[in-house]
């Protein structure tokens, strides 16, 4: 059975870093966004890779996309939940469609995309699903409120999968970023900022690489990853 792994919520970054590190790895990759431009530019860069434009915030397209992937490539074994945008706001600035949109991307998403995904990761003797996260899943500050109380939420649903499906063999992680990660805005946002200040996106893929790998008998559900010199 050819490997099969689903990015969702592909761009420049940690989702491309994904997509990379688990095309060395001889997977064949879905590769899940809204920019189609910028999947089919991917596609034809990187080796094993497979263009599958969708919006995570609408379940019927996650629904029929799922089905799709399976047909063309084989069953997901690891399903890699990267969705995450935010609204930074708080709570009198945020309006109730900036929460509505946060809990739609981090919450629904991930239920919409597990449902979807269950059968294929069924298929397989041990699978996995990791979960890209944030440090605002732990702790609301003043203008996260749409975005931390998603995060929070997504985390929650997080350890409820993995507590129902680790007898299957069904590996669930969380992974809380703590840092900005290294993109060209970040650096343009914070151009005095010295390069080991940034979360590289290559190392949080060898991060989440080596999760979909561990042995039952020692599965991490919850992994935070932060440059050295973040304050936390």
């Amino acid at each position: 059975m050819k490997k099969v792994c689903a990015v969702m919520g592909v761009g420049p970054g940690n989702g491309e870093a994904f997509v990379r590190r688990f095309s060395d790895e001889g997977f064949q990759i879905a590769m899940l966004a809204r920019s189609e431009d910028y999947l089919k530019q991917l596609e034809q860069s990187v080796s094993g890779t497979h263009a599958f434009p969708c919006d995570l915030m609408e379940p019927g397209q996650v629904t029929s996309v799922l089905a799709e992937i399976e047909c063309r490539l084989g069953p997901v074994s690891v399903m890699l939940y990267n969705a995450g945008g935010g609204v930074f706001k708080n709570v009198e600035e945020a309006s109730l469609d900036d929460f509505e949109a946060n809990w739609r991307l981090n919450v629904q998403g991930l239920v919409a995309a597990t449902k979807a995904a269950l059968p294929q990761l069924r298929q397989h003797d041990a699978s996995s699903i990791i979960v890209t996260s944030a440090s605002a899943a732990t702790r609301g500050r003043v203008n996260t409120a749409p975005f931390a109380s998603a995060k929070a939420a997504q985390r929650s649903l997080a350890q409820s999968l993995a507590r129902q499906l680790g007898p299957e063999k069904i590996h669930v992680a969380n992974v809380v970023i703590d840092g900005v990660v290294d993109l060209p805005r970040t650096r343009q946002m914070l151009p005095d900022k010295p390069d080991d200040f940034f979360v590289q996106p290559s190392a949080v893929a060898d991060a989440v690489w080596t999760l979909s790998q561990q042995d039952p008998s020692a599965w991490t559900f919850e992994l935070d990853i932060r440059p050295f010199g973040e304050n936390w």
